[in-house]
């Protein structure tokens, strides 16, 4: 029997908002503690917040501090996961358990955050990109809790694509295989997180936010359970070039290949190794699509019913 209530924490604006059926964006706290330096990382967090409330939504960034499942965080304890950053452990499904019981301080990935979300009846949810089907997967079966997750949990996740460091290709074959939709904002090609497309064509292209609110709102009616992904590609003017972004990967990957840097370790080195290697592009291009996808996500919400 779930008894999730003991463990759960919504914080008093998040509530009444849910209670008096105002839209609420999702956000993750992985981004915070390992997405980016301090204060880089707290200014942004505030940022992505400001741009829900100027949408007409009301943020709730979500984490778990000493056990506690939190939705809805002040500035302070933002500021505290900014300041420890990768000392805060990274939280997927699997840790969950251990981390809330040991009444530990944890970041949620994109699973850990639709899970959160799920429990305290948050239903949109805006985060940078989703993980997926690693390059070499065939071999190492390393494929990203959040599509298990996105095949599972009652959460629409507005985001650019999939991180550019997977297997794009194989990532929407393992979506729909899980009958998880992916559906294109204004576009027919899958946006590949630092650039607005890549070589992959979706189903489905959707031009306006409450088109995209309605498909959501009908699939959970008809009780399909399960994720939907909402490709939302980068702004124009922050978009990288494609083959230089792609040489950069290619780059991060073989040297973490050659490290043995594999698991939840691997998509923090590859982001901050694309940094490097691009002097620091990669990284505004980052921040400027969670912006992008924060207003996108408070659009949906407001035209849910």
């Amino acid at each position: 029997m779930k008894n999730f209530m003991k463990y759960l924490e919504v914080s008093k604006e998040v509530k009444e908002a849910l209670e008096n059926n105002k839209p609420v964006v999702a956000l993750e706290s992985t981004i915070i503690s390992h997405g980016m330096p301090f204060p880089q990382n707290y200014e942004t967090a505030l940022k992505v917040e400001k741009v829900i409330r100027e949408a007409g939504a009301i943020p709730a960034t979500i984490a778990i501090l000493d056990g506690k499942l939190k939705v809805g965080l002040s500035a302070e304890e933002i500021e505290f996961l900014g300041k420890e950053g990768s000392k805060i452990i990274k939280v997927s499904r699997r840790d969950l358990p251990y981390i809330v019981a040991n009444k530990l301080n944890g970041a949620t990935t994109v699973a850990t955050t639709m899970i959160v979300a799920e429990m305290a009846g948050v239903k949109v949810f805006a985060t940078g990109g989703i993980g997926g089907v690693h390059r070499g997967a065939e071999t190492t079966m390393d494929i990203s809790a959040d599509l298990e997750e996105l095949s599972n949990t009652n959460v629409a996740v507005i985001c650019a694509g999939a991180k550019s460091i997977l297997d794009l290709g194989l990532t929407l074959e393992y979506l729909e295989t899980h009958g998880v939709p992916v559906l294109g904002y204004q576009t027919k090609k899958l946006p590949a997180f630092f650039t607005r497309e890549s070589e992959f064509d979706l189903d489905y292209k959707i031009d306006t936010p409450k088109e995209l609110a309605d498909i959501i709102t009908a699939k959970w009616e008809m009780g399909l359970n399960g994720g939907v992904v909402i490709a939302n590609p980068i702004p124009v003017e922050y978009s990288m070039d494609y083959d230089e972004i792609s040489k950069s990967i290619e780059e991060a990957v073989k040297e973490a290949e050659a490290k043995g840097i594999k698991g939840k370790e691997s998509t923090p080195f590859l982001l901050a190794k694309i940094k490097e290697i691009t002097k620091g592009k990669s990284l505004e291009a980052n921040i400027q699509l969670v912006y992008n996808n924060a207003k996108l996500a408070s659009e949906i919400a407001g035209n849910m019913k």
